[in-house]
Order: C-alpha cells, then sequence, then structure tokens
C-alpha cells in the first residue's frame, strides 16, 4: 500500500508568497523543493517547493542505476510489487562502472506499445512521480508542487495521479493552453478514470489518453485535490481559462523569465534572432487581479523589493527560478553553476532568447556557455537523435505508411522528420531538450536512435 510521505503537509494559512520555479530535467528536484519548503518553514515565509515533472521516468532509471538508496525507499513506500519489477529491471548496487545503461521505454509506447509495454511504462511513471513528491515532502509540514509542461502531453495522467497519491500541494502547468488538467484532477479525486485529449497533428478523429486511478489505489483509499495554478503570459489565457474550468490561481510570467516563454504577440524577432516584445505582451494586471484569484509575478523578480512591488501590484508573491537554478541544493551541475557564478560576478552572463531552439516551438532561454550547444560548432558537430522522446509532437500517418499515429520531432535526424511529414524548414535551430537539459543535470543517457 503506498504511504503518505513522512510528514502530510498542512498548508499554512493563505498562499505561498514565494514560489521556487520548476525547472527540468531535474534542476527543480526534490532535494531542491524539500530545501526550500524547510526553509521558509524555518524562516516564517510561504514558500512553495516545487519539483519539475518533466522526465522524471528517466530521472528514477538513471538513480536505480547509480544504486540511489533514497529513490528505493520511495519506491517501496508507494507499492513493494511495482518497486521490485522496476528495480529488477533498473536497480544496480555497487560501483558506477555496473551501470547498466538502461533507458526507460518513450512516452510514445503508451499509445505505440502492447499492451504489456503499456502497463509497463504507466507503472514507471506512476512511480516516478510519486517517488519525487514523496521524498520532496519527506519529514516537514511544507507545501510541495510539482511543474507540468502542458506540451508533453502523453505524461499528465500517471504523473498526476503519482504526484496525487503522495500527496502534491500544488499542480502548476504552463507551455500550453492546459483546460484538461483540472477534470483530471477531479476525476481522480472521485476515484474515477481520467481522460486527456492528444494533440495529433493531421488528425480528424479525437485521441484520448485513459487512466484509471483504481488500478493503483488501494481499495477504499481516496485522493486529495492539490490547487491547480495556471502559468500564463497574458490575462487572456487567465481569463479564458478561468471562465471555462476550476483554476486556483495563476503564475504571470515576463518575457524575461527563465525556460520557456510566450511567443511575442507581435511575432517579430531581431537580427539576433531573439523575439522582440512590446505593449501587446503585457498583462494587464487589473483584469488579472478581477478574476478573484491569487496570482505570482515572475521573470525579474527574484529580489526583496521586487516582491514588495508585486504585492503592491495584487500580487500573492512572486515565483523564483534561475537564483535557485544557481543554488547549492538545485539538480543543475556544479561545474556548470561555478562558471555560470563566474561570469555573473564578472558580469559577463549572457543569456539569449531564442525563438528556434525548443521543439515546442516556444522561445526558449539559452545561456551562452562554452562547450555547450549555445555554440554554433557544437550544435553542428552534434549528432541528432531521439532517445528520450518527451517533446514529441504527435502526427496522423498517412494510410500509405500504415495509418495511426506517429511521433516526430524536430531536433532529430532531419531526414527522419521529413519522411514522417516535417518540413526541413522546422528543423533549423532545433536543439534536443530532452538530452541537453538531462546532461545539464548529470543525467547518463545511452544512445539509442529513433
Amino acid at each position: 500500500m503506498p504511504e503518505p510521505a513522512a510528514t502530510i503537509s498542512t498548508i499554512a494559512p493563505g498562499h505561498p508568497e514565494l514560489i521556487q520555479g520548476g525547472m527540468g530535467v531535474a534542476v527543480s528536484d526534490w532535494r531542491l523543493a524539500r530545501a526550500v519548503a524547510v526553509a521558509g518553514r524555518n524562516l516564517g515565509v510561504r514558500a512553495l517547493g516545487v519539483v519539475s515533472g518533466t522526465g522524471l521516468p528517466v530521472m528514477l532509471v538513471d538513480r536505480l542505476q547509480a544504486g540511489d538508496c533514497d529513490a528505493v525507499r520511495a519506491l517501496n513506500a508507494f507499492d513493494p510489487g511495482i518497486a521490485r519489477e522496476i528495480m529488477d529491471e533498473y536497480f544496480v548496487e555497487g560501483p558506477p562502472a555496473k551501470r547498466r545503461g538502461k533507458l526507460p521505454p518513450k512516452p510514445e509506447v503508451l499509445i505505440t506499445g502492447n499492451e504489456a509495454t503499456k502497463a509497463r511504462m504507466l507503472k514507471l511513471a506512476v512511480a516516478a512521480a510519486y517517488v519525487e513528491v514523496w521524498l520532496a515532502k519527506e519529514g516537514h509540514s511544507g507545501p510541495i508542487g510539482i511543474n507540468l509542461l502542458e506540451k508533453v502531453q502523453l505524461m499528465h495522467l500517471p504523473v498526476l495521479l503519482g504526484a496525487m497519491m503522495a500527496g502534491v500541494d500544488y499542480v502548476l502547468v504552463g507551455a500550453g493552453i492546459p483546460y484538461q488538467v483540472p477534470a483530471v484532477l477531479a476525476s481522480y479525486v472521485r476515484s474515477e478514470p481520467a481522460s486527456y485529449r492528444l494533440d495529433v497533428s493531421g488528425a480528424e478523429d479525437k485521441h484520448v489518453l485513459t487512466l484509471d486511478p483504481r488500478d493503483f489505489l488501494p481499495e477504499g483509499e481516496s485522493l486529495r485535490r492539490p490547487q491547480f495554478v495556471l502559468i500564463a503570459s497574458h490575462h487572456a489565457l487567465a481569463m479564458r481559462l478561468a471562465a471555462t474550468v476550476e483554476v486556483d490561481g495563476f503564475v504571470i510570467e515576463g518575457p524575461s523569465a527563465g525556460g520557456h516563454n510566450a511567443p511575442a504577440r507581435g511575432k517579430l524577432t531581431g537580427e539576433d534572432g531573439q523575439p522582440i516584445y512590446g505593449d501587446r505582451d503585457r498583462p494587464d494586471l487589473g483584469k488579472i487581479a478581477e478574476l478573484g484569484k491569487p496570482f505570482w509575478l515572475a521573470g525579474s523578480y527574484a529580489t526583496a523589493a521586487r516582491l514588495d512591488e508585486a504585492r503592491a501590484l495584487g500580487a500573492a508573491g512572486v515565483q523564483v527560478g534561475s537564483a535557485f537554478a544557481l543554488c547549492n541544493e538545485s539538480g543543475l551541475r556544479q561545474d556548470i553553476k561555478r562558471e555560470i557564478w563566474k561570469r555573473i560576478a564578472a558580469e559577463a552572463l549572457e543569456v539569449k532568447t531564442s525563438a528556434t531552439a525548443s521543439p515546442s516551438g516556444f522561445p526558449f532561454q539559452v545561456v551562452q556557455l562554452e562547450g555547450s550547444l549555445s555554440e554554433q560548432r557544437v550544435y553542428e558537430a552534434r549528432n541528432r537523435l531521439c532517445n528520450m522522446g518527451h517533446l514529441v509532437e504527435a502526427y496522423q500517418k498517412d494510410e500509405g505508411a500504415g495509418g495511426g499515429i506517429g511521433f516526430r520531432c524536430p531536433s532529430e535526424p532531419v531526414d527522419a522528420f521529413v519522411r514522417e511529414g516535417g518540413t526541413e524548414a522546422s528543423t533549423v535551430g532545433k536543439l534536443c531538450l530532452c538530452n541537453g537539459l538531462g546532461a545539464a543535470a548529470g543525467v547518463q543517457v545511452p544512445l539509442r536512435p529513433r
């Protein structure tokens, strides 16, 4: 029977004034989220620690192959039977040289795989989310949230279920329009099957994923609904969702926020390829306040003065990402942190907003570092491959190709992407964020081409 974390969270009266950004893959891991929540309690600050919900099966498998005892403890708290299945396949006890170098199945097997493969992937994904949240919540009473990218649709049902089974307090979703998430949360609370419609390019029919929580919940056990927070850049999206689904709050991100950003409404880019944001991109905070829900401001709000400014504008507080990414407790590799710290001290850090880097289609903030994919020579020298498959696009195959649903990514080999119906122009400048962000967090992933 899944166990709750050591101490179930009781959220302090009122919402958090500080939200630690949920940065994937595993930059915002359980250690960072837990440290933020514990520090908030110790300092008398309402602080929300947030784990990234992106790539969790990859992270769990990577940790198990490194002999991570914390992951094993959390797995056994989830379900000893499922834990044994997962550990038999992935756990390695001993020195790093004994690592098996295995990858979990790609998320797309939930559509393309046989029933055994689908069941295996569901177990791994539910367990991975449970493990991350359970460890983040262990031993304290501070609130913990999970951050999801709406674009990574294949993983939403199992990740949300695992997070809720571990007692997650907040679900924050951005990089898309997450209008389906509240219904999923409500279905799980009622112990009923949840569904999520998959966006499939070129498809006329609906394609819906389903998951029954009773396949994982012990009989008679129920789940508590977490707060649902929409991450948006503009009042228009906030108003649209608030009018149609149950939203508990909003994080309003400006264009200087790290990670993915909203496209500029003018769709203009400068000579350096960066989006040009203007007056049309500025949210009307008055209209957001009129919705009667708490909201937080993000994007260059990592100072006490800016927190005061946000409160004066009616916000409940702020969300901070980059400062937490660079702290000792984050999952970002120490050598990368040291180089960024050095450049910040020398006032020489350069960050560019790339309109092309992310396969998701959203602008993405890229730190300019030697030896990274931010350098054109490194980008051109890297062999393209798709071996994780979290940011893939689902598409309707032609009848001549067998029909059904296929999956493609503009950062995979160009000929493969074109063969799958994509255009060569769409591949220009695309980075593999699955591998790039995973490598930045120290994930050791074996090569497995599409």
